[in-house]
């Protein structure tokens, strides 16, 4: 969940919105995949159903193909705009997270930094971004997004940017909503 929440960010930087008609989106998809039996392979459907939505034979894919096809074509919409978004993120501007969880560290109980459910919108700073897009680079599981997510947080809102507790280990748990944004 988390690759698709980082991606979903990322995805906020497009110049211009990916096409709505299943028959353009199948088109972009042959033309991006190199043929029709990529396109069927990846989507899993026949050949000659590509086909025949390219030629507009077809023109509203059942709900589970539509949503398939989205995805695809979201996935290669706008390379460039893509890795430009998370290269300024990664060095520049860093990303700003948004979350309902579970969130404190280890202390005296009926402190304040006693972990409790918080709602927090931190800004975490650019190699924290970076962290999560090598991470998710590399296949890192939803739990490693999550921890470097979580490291970010403490760093960020109970040690005030290293400038307080220092060495108290955060526990980000009970996530019920986190979102990225750029």
């Amino acid at each position: 969940m988390t690759h698709q929440l980082v991606n979903r960010a990322v995805h906020k930087a497009f110049t211009r919105p990916i096409p709505k008609s299943a028959g353009v989106q199948m088109r972009y998809l042959v033309k991006q995949l190199k043929g029709t039996r990529a396109t069927a392979s990846a989507l899993g459907i026949s050949q000659r159903t590509v086909e025949r939505y390219v030629k507009d034979q077809i023109r509203r894919p059942r709900a589970d193909l539509a949503q398939c096809l989205e995805d695809a074509v979201r996935a290669r919409w706008q390379p460039r705009i893509r890795a430009e978004a998370r290269k300024q993120a990664a060095t520049d501007t860093g990303l700003v997270v948004e979350t309902r969880a579970r969130f404190g560290f280890t202390a005296a109980p009926g402190t304040t930094d006693d972990a409790r459910i918080r709602h927090l919108t931190i800004a975490l700073p650019p190699h924290y971004a970076a962290r999560l897009f090598e991470a998710q680079d590399a296949d890192a599981s939803e739990r490693q997004l999550r921890d470097i997510a979580a490291e970010g947080l403490g760093a960020m809102y109970f040690r005030d940017g290293r400038r307080r507790a220092h060495g108290l280990d955060v526990e980000f748990t009970d996530v019920e909503h986190i979102e990225f944004d750029l």
